[in-house]
């Protein structure tokens, strides 16, 4: 089996997304509130740029991109912002730093067009909340979301925030490493990307 490849998400895809997202659903309540219509969730609302992970039969990750998030109250202006939003990766995919990967992708693209990037997961998101702090990305608060578990109780809200000049975690070590196999190897290096 080749390792899954990430490229940008085409129309077609969206069958294949849907299927991947329920069985994401069904082991981590992901979404916490399963759409009416999923097809429709995952286009909506319309996003700048969505990608997806294909191994050699299926879609095993995806991730979108919505743009310009407006600023928060309260807060000073910045940069535009993009929200990352809809990320998964199908349990059998794990593991293998895809959601790196995919997060890695759209730093990429948030990076090439100098707009930062903020996030927002559930408080019980425990992993996803590892996997963003793992990968540079900082807290930057809670808040009550303005929909509810699908008991009608309040969801608590965990954001995160990601300057688009922030050189991911992964890639750091890999310089870092690369750097030092370039010292003691003389001067050679080969690169690691």
């Amino acid at each position: 089996m080749t390792p899954p490849r990430i490229r940008r998400r085409h129309a077609a895809d969206l069958d294949g997304c849907v299927a991947a997202l329920a069985e994401v659903h069904r082991v981590d309540r992901y979404p916490l509130n399963w759409p009416a219509d999923p097809r429709r969730w995952l286009r909506q609302p319309r996003p700048a740029d969505a990608w997806v992970a294909v191994d050699d039969t299926s879609i095993v990750g995806h991730v979108a991109v919505h743009r310009v998030v407006p600023a928060r109250a309260g807060t000073p202006p910045a940069r535009p912002t993009a929200e990352v939003a809809r990320l998964f990766v199908v349990p059998r995919a794990r593991g293998s730093a895809l959601g790196g990967a995919l997060l890695d992708r759209v730093r990429q693209w948030a990076s090439a067009r100098r707009i930062d990037l903020s996030l927002e997961v559930t408080s019980d998101g425990a992993a996803a909340a590892a996997l963003y702090e793992r990968t540079g990305w900082r807290y930057a608060g809670t808040s009550t979301a303005p929909w509810t578990a699908p008991d009608g109780s309040a969801v608590s809200l965990r954001h995160y925030v990601l300057s688009c000049d922030a050189v991911p975690a992964i890639t750091a070590r890999r310089r870092a490493s690369s750097a030092a196999a370039s010292r003691s190897s003389g001067g050679s290096s080969t690169s690691t990307s």
